[in-house]
């Protein structure tokens, strides 16, 4: 569930302020890529460590701290599809179809969703596969380290590392939940893979 809602609202922010971005350029891309460059700089690790023992700290309530871990991985995770993009519509916005449509007094918003957001969707859907593991098991390893999902609320994080006290006389505890990390994490990026060779008629030759 974290793993999809993170790219959700990675996503969504992501497109929104790449589409604004690569539409606009001028005074719009310079601000949107240096608030870009500097998310770039925020070391996220650390910063969702130090976040997490806060809530821990604070003992907030489980449900209510899986909601504030989302809306940290997502609100992190965007700049780097923003850029995907930001990249895409600097192309498509020059072909034919999207001048016809300024021509004819089509409204910029119009045009950006009905005539150049469709062309980009390939990249927008591999980008989302392939970006769901990373936050799959950044989760994974917080709740690991007991900074994550906290209990009653499932995690295979927490599973890993509640079977570190019983190592020695039940090994199975942990083998269990670490390799259905390792497969999920394994079937999105082969999922991400199967969608680029999909949408990219270079490589379905």
């Amino acid at each position: 569930i974290i793993g999809f809602l993170v790219e959700i609202i990675a996503t969504g922010l992501g497109v929104i302020l790449g589409g604004l971005s690569g539409y606009f350029g001028g005074w719009v891309d310079m601000i949107i890529m240096r608030i870009v460059d500097v998310f770039y700089c925020i070391p996220s690790m650390p910063l969702i460590i130090i976040l997490g023992a806060v809530m821990d700290a604070m003992k907030v309530d489980p449900m209510l701290r899986m909601v504030y871990l989302m809306l940290i991985l997502g609100f992190l995770g965007w700049p780097g599809i923003a850029r995907l993009v930001r990249g895409q519509i600097l192309t498509i916005k020059e072909n034919e179809y999207v001048l016809a449509a300024r021509a004819i007094g089509a409204k910029p918003g119009r045009i950006i969703w009905r005539h150049i957001l469709p062309n980009c969707i390939s990249i927008i859907i591999i980008s989302t596969a392939l970006e769901i593991p990373a936050a799959i098991f950044t989760e994974s390893y917080l709740s690991f380290i007991g900074l994550g999902v906290a209990l009653p609320m499932p995690s295979l994080g927490s599973l890993a590392s509640d079977a570190r006290s019983g190592l020695q006389s039940y090994p199975l505890k942990l083998v269990f939940p670490a390799i259905m990390i390792v497969l999920i994490v394994l079937a999105f990026n082969l999922l991400g893979d199967g969608l680029r060779d999909a949408f990219d008629p270079k490589l379905r030759k």
